[in-house]
């Protein structure tokens, strides 16, 4: 049999791309702001542990042995680099460019989450907490970071809004199996932003003893910096894998976008590769044309929540309004600060994808591929195969799936009218 031109030639484990963060010689290369967008608007009472883990990040960044146990971390625990896989059913049905999709879905526990989660926990021990606290919207970052409390022997309590628990009840029992504690959130939408404000509550009264590992590229300085440096080794590996298949870069990268840590992780590597478009996915819901969607970029105002400047879904009198998205994971209101500078100077481009073409988009993965993805993930495979359908067979567009839908399917089978009390079977 023939070989493919790929697959004759030799393959590297790509294990030269660092899974540490930049080496920051000072604070002062911590830029609070991405043009406007950002700052720290915090309590008086926490001020001085958002300079506590400015410091300590940068003397960490500087420290080998820090690097050396993220690289280790990183190889044998997460399981990195996770694989660009070449989707050529999905290529087929697009009839356009070829489709890669970058498979965090691989990476342990199941997202690109435990990316942040795990490199927060390792900073929070050298800063000598002992408890870790968490929010959570789809669960992944609550699993994560019980994962990786549960690997460093660190108290973990995971805030998750109630409406979320109930979509995501296996996630839940999930993070209690690993150790941690979780607490449903009742007030306000009872999803993600409420379960955010929780968490900075209990930060304010607890911050001698506890770190807050924000799951997004959200919240103030230096978190959305922090939370960027973790996951920026997507976009690394998928420029030195890319390179090894074809050769070069590609023309069109996507990811879904929430409070945006995945898609960051991989925009950042290529923010100054102009030849390569970038685009965001947002959460439609209903429609953007509605009042139940979470897009954002598309539907928001500026405005300060969760501490940052950035764009807030939010009426006239600035009350934060509710959002919708059958993604628990992409439902909140606000977006990580470096999104929102992507968006006004035009770097990236952002759109939004229903509820509905992101049911049809996790299907069509699913019985093409053989690879089920996360509804969050599913939002960027549905404009991603869209996207190359108007492109030419010798380009190339990547899609992040940035996790696996595991936790999603008793949400799928109710959004898609399945009974899984019914016999399911054919005959």
């Amino acid at each position: 049999m023939a070989l493919s031109p790929t697959s004759s030639r030799p393959r590297k484990q790509y294990l030269a791309v660092s899974n540490a963060p930049p080496v920051y010689s000072s604070a002062d290369e911590l830029n609070a702001y991405f043009g406007e967008f950002g700052g720290c608007f915090v309590a008086e009472t926490l001020i001085q542990a958002h300079h506590d883990l400015i410091n300590a990040y940068v003397k960490a960044t500087q420290d080998p042995s820090f690097r050396e146990e993220l690289e280790q971390l990183g190889r044998d625990y997460i399981g990195r680099p996770t694989p660009l896989y070449h989707a050529k059913r999905l290529t087929a049905h697009a009839h356009g460019a070829q489709i890669w999709l970058k498979r965090e879905d691989l990476a342990h526990t199941g997202a690109h989450k435990i990316n942040n989660a795990l490199g927060q926990a390792v900073l929070a021990k050298r800063l000598g907490k002992t408890r870790i606290i968490a929010e959570t919207g789809a669960g992944q970052h609550g699993v994560a970071t019980a994962t990786a409390c549960a690997l460093l022997g660190i108290d973990c309590v995971v805030y998750m809004g109630y409406v979320d628990t109930q979509r995501q009840s296996l996630n839940v029992f999930r993070m209690k199996m690993l150790g941690a504690k979780v607490i449903a959130v009742k007030s306000g939408s009872q999803t993600l932003k409420d379960a955010v404000n929780e968490a900075i509550r209990d930060w304010v009264t607890n911050v001698h003893d506890t770190h807050y590992i924000i799951g997004s590229a959200i919240g103030p300085h230096p978190f959305p910096t922090i939370v960027r440096d973790f996951q920026a080794i997507i976009g690394r590996e998928i420029k030195a894998q890319l390179q090894e298949e074809i050769g070069r870069l590609p023309d069109a990268i996507v990811a879904c976008v929430g409070g945006g840590s995945n898609a960051i992780g991989m925009f950042h590597p290529f923010v100054k590769d102009n030849e390569v478009a970038i685009y965001g996915v947002e959460a439609g819901g209903d429609g953007v044309d509605t009042p139940r969607h979470s897009s954002t970029l598309l539907g928001g105002r500026l405005g300060v929540l969760h501490g940052t400047k950035t764009y807030v879904m939010q009426d006239l009198a600035g009350q934060v309004i509710e959002t919708h998205s059958v993604s628990a994971g992409l439902d909140y209101a606000g977006v990580g600060p470096e999104h929102a500078f992507l968006k006004d100077s035009g770097r990236a481009t952002y759109v939004s994808v229903t509820d509905k073409e992101a049911l049809e988009a996790f299907q069509l993965l699913s019985q093409r591929e053989g690879i089920i993805p996360a509804l969050e993930s599913a939002h960027a495979v549905h404009f991603g195969v869209k996207l190359a359908s108007t492109l030419s067979p010798d380009q190339v567009v990547v899609i992040n799936v940035s996790g696996r839908g595991d936790k999603d399917m008793l949400q799928v089978a109710k959004e898609l009218g399945v009974n899984l009390n019914d016999d399911l079977t054919d005959n």
